[in-house]
């Protein structure tokens, strides 16, 4: 249920990009996007080299590399209504490039056996292109379609809370829990100094890439089907996948929080 909600979500979004910030949306989307990419694949691959494909602590980089390098766009957009702008919600429809498995076979050097689907990419994006058309064609539109940025929220977010299972991170033990506290921290600062560097108008929206996609959890299966070596991990890597799902949903938003208000005490 909750794509299609989401999907109203990035219309009524679009529709409130004027054409002077559609650049500061695809600048945001990119740079976040890099960095969160960046982040995953350099801790993944250094965790690779030193332990190799079991990792640490129970933690292997096929785990570390699925959970960080997956944004979760459904909170992320939610987080920039809320905190930002239109073109920090616009910044959605480049983040989506990064979710499932293509990013994370890319880094472990199986993008020649990658596949990626178009479809999802264009489901994100056309929303946002309907409504953002709209909008700069009828001003009345754009008013009317401002409601929904609103509305939507919570009947996006009552699906997305309803599949996440809370007893997984009891299974998956210190090391998913762990896994996901990492993707908050670490690429939720590296986002927000990346919009501080950009000199964007509320920065602490780039925190809000700290969390981790609900569909990396297949990721780890999908490329052990690939990668027959990695078979012996994927299991313990998918619920440690889940469990970060289910940690950043709850520390993302509260470390985004945490930014702002320090932002606010600053500027007084």
């Amino acid at each position: 249920g909750a794509s299609t909600v989401i999907a109203l979500f990035l219309l009524c979004n679009g529709a409130q990009i004027n054409v002077k910030e559609a650049g500061s949306s695809f600048e945001k989307g990119l740079f976040l996007t890099v960095v969160k990419v960046m982040i995953g694949a350099i801790i993944g691959l250094t965790v690779n080299s030193i332990f190799g494909i079991h990792g640490i602590f129970g933690l292997s980089p096929l785990a570390i590399i699925a959970a960080i390098t997956n944004a979760n766009k459904g909170l992320y957009a939610a987080m920039a209504r809320q905190y930002g702008d239109s073109s920090d919600v616009g910044a959605v429809s480049i983040l989506a490039i990064n979710e499932g498995p293509f990013i994370t076979m890319v880094i472990l050097g199986a993008s020649g056996l990658a596949s990626i689907s178009f479809m999802s990419i264009v489901a994100c994006i056309t929303p946002m292109i309907v409504g953002f058309i709209l909008g700069n064609l009828d001003e009345d539109m754009r008013r009317f379609l401002e409601k929904g940025t609103v509305l939507c929220i919570p009947f996006f977010a009552f699906p997305l809370g309803a599949n996440l299972n809370f007893f997984q991170i009891i299974s998956a033990g210190i090391s998913g829990i762990a896994l996901g506290l990492i993707t908050t921290l670490v690429t939720g600062l590296g986002g927000f100094f990346v919009l501080k560097i950009l000199k964007a108008k509320n920065p602490s929206i780039g925190a809000a890439i700290g969390t981790t996609a609900g569909n990396a959890v297949a990721t780890p299966e999908a490329i052990a089907a690939i990668d027959p070596k990695l078979i012996v991990v994927a299991s313990g890597a998918t619920v440690q996948v889940a469990a970060s799902v289910i940690v950043t949903a709850i520390c993302c938003p509260l470390l985004v929080s945490f930014i702002d208000n320090i932002n606010k005490q600053k500027i007084k």
